[in-house]
C-alpha cells in the first residue's frame, strides 16, 4: 500500500509539474501583448497591458469600425479596467463592434499564457449618484437628431435645457444612418445648374406618401429643408461633401451627403454643440412618465437611472424626441401583422417606441401606426443598412435575382423595391456594378470597413470576369450576360425600356465586377405622434396638450405610407427647430 500511494503521489507530482511547465502560467506575466477580433467592419487589433495581475491599459491599434459605432471600444475599454474583468456586458446599439473587441482583448490575454481565472474581478464602480429632482426650462426626450437640434434651438433661445438618452451613447438613428439630406436648390445643385424647387419636393412627399401626409406638415418640410441643411452647416459646422446622391422617388438629384457619408458627422458636430450650450446631456436615463399639472399642462418627466427614479421639472416644457418603434417587432405587429417577426431591422436597439406609448397614456392621438417601411438593400445576417449600397443612388447599378434579370426599376420607392425583392428567389436581390462605377462612387474607400466586413463574411464578391462573379452566388451566368447587354443598349439609346429607370444610364464597361447580396429590413416608421405646424402634440380629441412638443420619427402624418430616402435628416432638422423655436415662446 505504502508502495502504491508513493507511486500515485510521484505521478500527480508529475502531472503538476508538466502543468506549470507547459500549461497555463500560475501568475499572470506583466507586459504588453497583442490581439485580434473581427468586428462589423473586419479586423480590431488591439495591444493589452497587464501589471500587477490587473489590466492596467487598452489600446485600439487598428480598426475599421464606423467612427460612432468606435465609441463603443472607449465604453467596454473603461469597464474591463475597472473591473478587471474580460467578460464584460456588449454596448447596446453596438452588438457586433462589442464582440469583436471584446475577441481581441480575449485574445491579446490568452498571449499572457495564463487563464482568464487568476483575473480577480473587481466590483464595477457604482454609477455616479444623482440627485432625486432636476428644475429646468425644457426636458428633451431622446438625444438622436431631433432631439439636440430641438435642444440646441432651445438653450440659443435662452432656455435652460437638459437632454436625456436611454442609451450609452447619443445618436439614435440618426448616427447609423447614411446622414444624407433632401434639400432642393441646395448649393451643389446650384453649381451643376440643376433647377428643383420646394413646389417640386413637397411634390415628391406627397406623391411617395401616396397623398397620405398631413400637406400642412409636408409644406413645412419641403419649404424650410434648405434653411435647415444652411443651419447645419453654418451654424453647426457640419461638414457635407462635394456631390449629391439620386433617391428613389425623388423628381431630381438633391440629396446633400455628409462627410463620410454617415450619420456620425451630424451626431458628432450637434453633440458638440450642445456641449457649448452647457446644456447637460443625461446618458443611460430612460423616460418612463410624463407629468401633467391639474390643468393637464405637462410639467415634466419621470426617469430611471440604474434603478434610481429622478423627476425633471420643465417650466416650459418637454420636447418629445425618442424616435419609432423600428426594432419593437411586437408593436410593429401589432400595428401591421406582416411587419413584425419576418423582418430584421436596420434600427438602433433603442428604437422601441417609448415616447409612443407615453404620449399616448397622457392622451395624444397617434397617426399612420400601420406605415411601416422597410429598406430594399440590407445586410442579409444582421439587417444593418448598407452604405456600399449606395451605389445604386449614383444610378450605376442594377438589382438583379437569382436567374440574372433585372425585376424592379432601381430608383424606385423603397417599398416597392422591397416588395419586389421579396418576390424573388430566397427573398433576396444581387447589386451588380462594374470597376468604373467603383471608382467613381468610391464606396470601397469611404465605407472600407462595411467594404472589407462584407467581403469577409462573403456576402459581396470582387471579380475579374462577370461569369466569376456570377458563379460565386450561384446566379445563372448567361442570363445575366444579357441583362448587362440589354442594359448598355437602353444606356446607349438613353432610355431604359423595361423599367424606364430615372436618371442617366451609363453602360457597364470593363471589371472587375462586382455583385453583393441583400434582403429588404425595416428601416422607418411613418406613424407617431400627431403634431400642428407648431411642433405641438395633438390630442386624441384634437386639442393641444399645453407643454408637449414632438419632433423626428416619434411624429407621424409628414411622410404619409412611405418616406422618401434622405427625408428623415431634413425632417428632424426643420421640426426639431421648429419644436425648439415653439417651445421657447
Amino acid at each position: 500500500m505504502k508502495k502504491i500511494m508513493a507511486m500515485l503521489l510521484l505521478f500527480s507530482l508529475s502531472l503538476t509539474s508538466a502543468a506549470c511547465g507547459n500549461g497555463a502560467k500560475s501568475s499572470i506575466p506583466d507586459g504588453t501583448f497583442e490581439g485580434t477580433g473581427n468586428g462589423r467592419g473586419g479586423e480590431i487589433k488591439v495591444s493589452l497591458t497587464m501589471k500587477d495581475q490587473k489590466v492596467s491599459d487598452i489600446e485600439v491599434l487598428e480598426n475599421q469600425e464606423s467612427e460612432g459605432l468606435s465609441e463603443a471600444m472607449n465604453i467596454l475599454k473603461e469597464e474591463i479596467i475597472a473591473t478587471n474583468n474580460l467578460d464584460v456586458d456588449i454596448v447596446s446599439g453596438a452588438t457586433l463592434t462589442s464582440v469583436g473587441f471584446r475577441l481581441a482583448v480575449q485574445d491579446a490575454f490568452s498571449k499572457t499564457g495564463a487563464d482568464k481565472s487568476l483575473l480577480v474581478k473587481k466590483e464595477k464602480p457604482a454609477p455616479e449618484k444623482r440627485e432625486e429632482k432636476y428644475d429646468a426650462d425644457v426636458i428633451v426626450i431622446g438625444a438622436g437628431g431631433a432631439g439636440l437640434t430641438a435642444a440646441i434651438t432651445a438653450a440659443e433661445n435662452g432656455m435652460n435645457v437638459i437632454v436625456l438618452e436611454k442609451m450609452p451613447m447619443a445618436g439614435g438613428n440618426t448616427l447609423i444612418s447614411g446622414g444624407e439630406y433632401a434639400a432642393p436648390e441646395n448649393w451643389v445643385q446650384e453649381k451643376e445648374a440643376l433647377e428643383d424647387s420646394a413646389d417640386l419636393f413637397y411634390g415628391d412627399i406627397m406623391k411617395g406618401g401616396d397623398e397620405e401626409s398631413d400637406p400642412a406638415l409636408a409644406r413645412i418640410l419641403a419649404d424650410k429643408a434648405l434653411d435647415g441643411a444652411k443651419w447645419l452647416r453654418d451654424e453647426v459646422g457640419m461638414i457635407f461633401e462635394d456631390y449629391m446622391l439620386f433617391f428613389g422617388g425623388h423628381s431630381v438629384e438633391r440629396s446633400l451627403v455628409p462627410k463620410n457619408a454617415t450619420g456620425y458627422e451630424m451626431i458628432h458636430k450637434l453633440t458638440e454643440k450642445l456641449k457649448e450650450t452647457g446644456s447637460p446631456l443625461h446618458l443611460e436615463t430612460k423616460a418612463t412618465e410624463l407629468i401633467m399639472d391639474e390643468n393637464g399642462r405637462v410639467t415634466g418627466v419621470k426617469a430611471e437611472y440604474h434603478g434610481q427614479v429622478i423627476e425633471y421639472t420643465a417650466k416650459k416644457g418637454v420636447i418629445m424626441a425618442s424616435g419609432g418603434f423600428g426594432y419593437n417587432k411586437e408593436m410593429r405587429a401589432q400595428y401591421n401583422e406582416e411587419m413584425g417577426e419576418g423582418y430584421l431591422s436596420t434600427n438602433s436597439v433603442g428604437s422601441m417606441g417609448d415616447g409612443l406609448v407615453m404620449a399616448e397614456k397622457i392622451g395624444a392621438s397617434l397617426v399612420d401606426m400601420s406605415f411601416i417601411q422597410a429598406y430594399p438593400t440590407c445586410d442579409t445576417q444582421s439587417g444593418a443598412l448598407l452604405y456600399v449600397g449606395d451605389v445604386r443612388m449614383e444610378g450605376r447599378s442594377i438589382l438583379v435575382n437569382k436567374e440574372g434579370k433585372r425585376f424592379v426599376e432601381e430608383l424606385e420607392r423603397r417599398d416597392v423595391i422591397s416588395k419586389a425583392v421579396l418576390q424573388q428567389t430566397g427573398s433576396v436581390s444581387y447589386m451588380f456594378w462594374d470597376a468604373s462605377a467603383m471608382e467613381d462612387s468610391g464606396m470601397d474607400v469611404k465605407h472600407a470597413a462595411e467594404y472589407n466586413g462584407l467581403i469577409a463574411r462573403k456576402q459581396l464578391v470582387k471579380a475579374d470576369t462577370l461569369e466569376e462573379a456570377a458563379a460565386f452566388f450561384e446566379i445563372d451566368a448567361e442570363e445575366l450576360k444579357k441583362t448587362v447587354e440589354n442594359y448598355n443598349q437602353y444606356a446607349k439609346d438613353g432610355k431604359d425600356l423595361e423599367f424606364n429607370k430615372r436618371g442617366k444610364l451609363v453602360p457597364f464597361g470593363e471589371g472587375p465586377y462586382y455583385i453583393m447580396v441583400s434582403k429588404p429590413a425595416i428601416h422607418h416608421t411613418m406613424g407617431g405622434i400627431k403634431i400642428n405646424t407648431e411642433a405641438q402634440v395633438v390630442s386624441t380629441e384634437g386639442k393641444v396638450i399645453e407643454g408637449l412638443f414632438a419632433a423626428g420619427e416619434v411624429v407621424g402624418d409628414i411622410h404619409g405610407t412611405n418616406r422618401l430616402g434622405s427625408n428623415a435628416i431634413a425632417d428632424i432638422t426643420v421640426f426639431g427647430r421648429i419644436a425648439g423655436e415653439s417651445i421657447s415662446k
